[in-house]
């Protein structure tokens, strides 16, 4: 592959070595519990890079020192940062949002609390928003709360911000984008509207690593873990499937995303519909 110039004239020699390779695949396990299988050396080399020409790097080998070495401590945040982004979409997967609407909201009656595990730009947790409040209407405010939480820091700033372009929101229904999202000035998208049903009061966004310590306290009515399982080996997954049922009431849902199940791993919970499973 050759290599790609960077700023200032350095240029970046993109050849990414099998024991490279290992060694930055290793350091995101030990750090986020994901394994990176082989056949993804082309996404990795890609993603970081980036971040070599960021930061006037020419190879891997210099990046790898940098970012083990003390100054390289907020470097390698930004490398988890970029291998952990996954892509999302409002609406995916909709037959979970049919079944909540359906099955699930219409039966909770005290407050309700829902946690978007790995909502990376947001789209899970305001779909989730824009939901509860089509059916609950105006005493969502006062009885629903959206936990939303990444380990991506820049992800979780842009799901802040907001802000989406047109062709992001092509599956949410006109009438909500009217009543929800306000179109931008140079008609290049739309943002969270703050009049009306306001989303962002809805949902609370917060940097969590799935692997270390969970400050919030349950129970959950229910967790969106979806699409995420599917990077942690099956003793992680096993792990995560515990806590989660500890975090949900009895009676609370998980849902996982349809390319996952908890086929092989070991747990209590009853299954419901491809990808669902309730406590």
């Amino acid at each position: 592959m050759p290599p790609i110039a960077a700023p200032g004239g350095i240029f970046v020699e993109c050849d990414l070595t099998p024991a490279q390779f290992t060694r930055i695949t290793d350091m995101l396990y030990e750090h986020a519990g994901i394994r990176m299988r082989e056949g993804k050396e082309g996404l990795v080399r890609a993603r970081l890079a980036k971040r070599l020409r960021k930061l006037g790097l020419s190879n891997f080998s210099a990046y790898l020192s940098f970012v083990q070495s003390e100054p390289g401590r907020a470097e390698f945040a930004e490398m988890i940062d970029a291998l952990t982004t996954n892509k999302t979409s409002f609406l995916r997967e909709v037959s979970h949002f049919d079944y909540l609407r359906d099955q699930v909201l219409p039966d909770l009656r005290g407050p309700v609390r829902i946690w978007s595990a790995g909502c990376s730009t947001g789209e899970e947790p305001y779909t989730l928003a824009m939901l509860v409040n089509e059916a609950m209407g105006a005493d969502t405010p006062r009885r629903v709360k959206i936990l939303a939480t990444d380990i991506s820091h820049r992800v979780l700033g842009q799901a802040k911000a907001g802000r989406y372009p047109a062709e992001t929101m092509a599956d949410v229904p006109s009438s909500w984008l009217q009543k929800y999202w306000t179109q931008k000035t140079d008609d290049s998208g739309r943002e969270v509207s703050d009049a009306g049903p306001a989303l962002r009061t809805l949902v609370q966004f917060a940097k969590l690593n799935l692997m270390e310590h969970w400050p919030m306290q349950g129970p959950f009515d229910a967790i969106l873990c979806r699409n995420v399982m599917i990077y942690f080996g099956k003793a992680t997954q096993q792990t995560l499937v515990e806590r989660y049922w500890a975090l949900l009431r009895p009676g609370g849902h998980l849902f996982v995303g349809h390319s996952e199940s908890l086929t092989g791993l070991t747990h209590r919970f009853r299954y419901v519909q491809p990808a669902v499973y309730v406590k």
